[in-house]
């Protein structure tokens, strides 16, 4: 009798643990059969690896930005860029443990993720990084975009009130175009990924 007691109390115990994990934890998108789980966001945001939701309520931008990573992975491993060194991996994860300060270990915890788990997705960021800058750079852009750029953007280049002489921020203006067409492209491209993958953002 005794035993069926703790028996029936433990399955109590388990119901409700299965109940409050259901609660914390769910698949919020499926991309190309890979889930991305709600601790995975949660983790992402508060370590500052992806973009803070624009309420408490919604996940839509770090979400975007973790579908948005599986599928840049996925190319990634295809075509697989040279391996990073431990001591740059090392490097980032100091960044974000700095970042996340006192919270860090907490984080992790909650999140279920162990340390080495972390590493690997740093590792696999500075992949992705090597991988970009092999596709989409170096960048040359042309005497007259530098000049065209540096024409629609002077109040970028403004100091106490006067527009800064070309000659004198030319390397910024370079920099800066470089940097936005860097970013235009890779947009695009992350565009076609997504619409050639199979991604499944469920109901919340």
């Amino acid at each position: 009798m005794r035993h069926f007691i703790l028996t029936g109390a433990f399955a109590a115990v388990l119901t409700s643990a299965l109940a409050h994990a259901e609660i914390i934890d769910r698949i919020l998108a499926v991309v190309n059969g890979a889930l991305i789980m709600q601790s995975d966001v949660s983790m992402a945001v508060r370590l500052g690896l992806a973009p803070q939701p624009a309420t408490p309520d919604t996940v839509t931008a770090p979400l975007d930005s973790l579908i948005e990573r599986r599928l840049v992975l996925e190319e990634v491993d295809r075509y697989a860029p040279p391996e990073p060194a431990d001591a740059d991996v090392d490097r980032r994860l100091a960044e974000v443990r700095a970042r996340a300060g006192s919270a860090f270990d907490a984080v992790l915890r909650e999140s279920g993720i162990s340390l080495e788990q972390l590493r690997r997705q740093m590792r696999d960021d500075l992949r992705v990084d090597a991988y970009l800058l092999q596709r989409f750079g170096p960048m040359q852009p042309s005497e007259d975009e530098v000049q065209q750029y540096y024409r629609d953007h002077q109040p970028a280049f403004t100091r106490n009130g006067a527009v800064r002489p070309l000659d004198d921020v030319r390397d910024e203006v370079r920099a800066q175009l470089i940097a936005n067409q860097r970013a235009g492209m890779i947009k695009d491209w992350i565009a076609g990924l997504r619409r050639r993958a199979t991604i499944n953002v469920l109901p919340r």
